[in-house]
């Protein structure tokens, strides 16, 4: 009788990775909304394409290998919103050529809240892989918010200002917790046990 071999491959855990790609590019766009920063946004560009963008989408990629399926749609999700904001940074910078005068970034601000929505739904699963995850997906619900909220009201200054100090505190929240996940995840998976606590998940659907 023949005899059927199967190949796995086994890849290693990249959400190390694509967590501390979300974590600098936050915390360096975050710089900027707090005022910690000056200028436009012309040298966030490469962060939000390398880090922001690039090293999520690879991390997805893995973890889609992995069938592993949370950190695929996570990762992904947030890999592309960060091509598109640096895309939208292309363009507002005129390297595509001349802005209308009709242009606005309210659109920008409506994509925003569409991801703040898939973002409520991603914090429940979160809560349920650990605690740390759960917060910055809270976190990242309360920036997307405001950020669309401050770019809808982009003509109402109190309003555009308020929300934007919000955004930016979140976002750098979002980067300080980001940088202790992914260093958790990074000694916790090395070392084989926990050196970083996570925080249990919340438990709160029962799996069949």
């Amino acid at each position: 009788m023949s005899q059927v071999q199967e190949t796995k491959i086994v890849n290693a855990d990249p959400t190390a990775l694509g967590v501390f790609g979300l974590s600098l590019i936050t915390f360096v766009a975050s710089s900027s909304k707090l005022g910690w920063t000056s200028g436009n946004s012309t040298y966030l560009i490469p962060w939000a394409l390398c880090l922001g963008s690039f090293a999520q989408l690879w991390a997805a990629s893995l973890d889609f290998k992995r069938n592993s399926y949370f950190g695929a749609i996570v990762l992904g999700a947030f890999g592309l919103f960060w091509v598109a904001v640096a895309l939208t940074w292309f363009i507002a910078n005129g390297f595509f050529g001349t802005i209308p005068e009709k242009a606005s970034l309210k659109h920008f601000g409506y994509a925003c809240i569409g991801y703040m929505f898939f973002s409520c739904f991603i914090t429940v699963a979160a809560f349920e892989v650990n605690k740390v995850f759960g917060v910055i997906l809270a976190l990242i619900v309360v920036l997307l918010g405001s950020l669309g909220i401050q770019l809808l009201n982009s003509d109402n200054p109190d309003i555009a200002n308020l929300f934007g100090g919000i955004a930016g505190w979140s976002e750098f929240l979002i980067s300080i917790l980001g940088f202790y996940a992914a260093g958790a995840i990074f000694l916790n998976s090395f070392f084989g046990r926990q050196i970083l606590p996570v925080g249990r998940p919340m438990g709160w659907v029962k799996k069949a």
